[in-house]
């Protein structure tokens, strides 16, 4: 019998389902805020620049690559969405891939605020 690959909290033994669907992504990337821009770095290693896709959609940052090894038969997929909550300057937006790390500087729209409701916390 194998043993579990991560721990399973007492609620969900008696769930029918793998825990993995429960644990959280792996910490492949950083995000933050310098300079009036995003910077997202994100760990891609085995990939090449040709095999990586960014795309924005309405707010929506999207990293798709894929990688096949013939000669192993073997096929590598990476998918991440990251959106973002001011406006970003479309236009301004960069991706550069250098030793495995992808980074994509998105610039924030000069005078963009964010805008909501401010919603009252109650006591």
């Amino acid at each position: 019998m194998a043993l579990p690959r991560s721990p399973t909290s007492s609620w969900m033994q008696n769930l029918d389902m793998p825990s993995r669907l429960f644990e959280t992504g792996s910490n492949d990337y950083e995000l933050y805020e310098e300079d009036d821009e995003f910077v997202l770095s994100v760990e891609m290693p085995g990939f090449e620049p040709d095999e990586i896709s960014v795309s924005w959609d309405n707010g929506v940052l999207n990293i798709a690559a894929e990688h096949e090894d013939e000669q192993r038969d073997q096929r590598r997929t990476y998918h991440r969405r990251f959106r973002f909550p001011k406006d970003v300057d479309e236009e301004g937006i960069t991706a550069e891939y250098t030793n495995g790390i992808l980074e994509v500087r998105l610039p924030v729209q000069r005078g963009a605020t964010v805008t909501g409701t401010e919603i009252e916390v109650q006591s």
